[in-house]
């Protein structure tokens, strides 16, 4: 589905109520879109972690509006079945990610760099932890 408003619609068929019983649960789910503006930001909150991560925020139940108890795992699990036709595991979208080299690097706690000082990579752009051995680094005085 397009907009969080259809799945909360599809929500009131569900379990009755209104819309607004169930936008901000939909709207949880796709916050990731201001960060990803395409279907991977489905990677965020569109697995089974996802889902208990909404019942931890939003609690086990809602109300609706028609007085009834609605489980908030249930309504995550629309969402995510609505959007993927399965509900994934976070290992399921983490397989997909390719490692690239500043991600395997890291920098000892214990050899802090110099006061002053930010690592920059060959653009210029601060680059995470990269030494001045490692793909173009520098160290610049602040």
């Amino acid at each position: 589905m397009a907009h969080c408003y259809y799945h909360a619609l599809s929500s009131v068929r569900k379990w009755g109520g209104v819309v607004d019983d169930y936008l901000p649960l939909h709207q949880w789910f796709d916050q990731s879109k201001a960060i990803f503006a395409d279907p991977r930001h489905r990677a965020l909150r569109h697995h089974a972690e996802g889902i208990f991560m909404l019942e931890t925020l939003f609690g086990p139940t809602i109300v609706n509006a028609d007085s009834r108890v609605v489980p908030v795992r249930l309504v995550g699990e629309q969402h995510v079945r609505e959007d993927l036709g399965t509900i994934p595991s976070f290992a399921d979208w983490g397989r997909l990610i390719t490692p690239q080299d500043w991600m395997l690097r890291g920098h000892r706690l214990e050899e802090p760099m110099p006061l002053g000082t930010v690592e920059t990579g060959a653009s210029g752009a601060f680059s995470g932890g990269l030494s001045s051995a490692s793909g173009g680094a520098s160290v610049v005085e602040i």
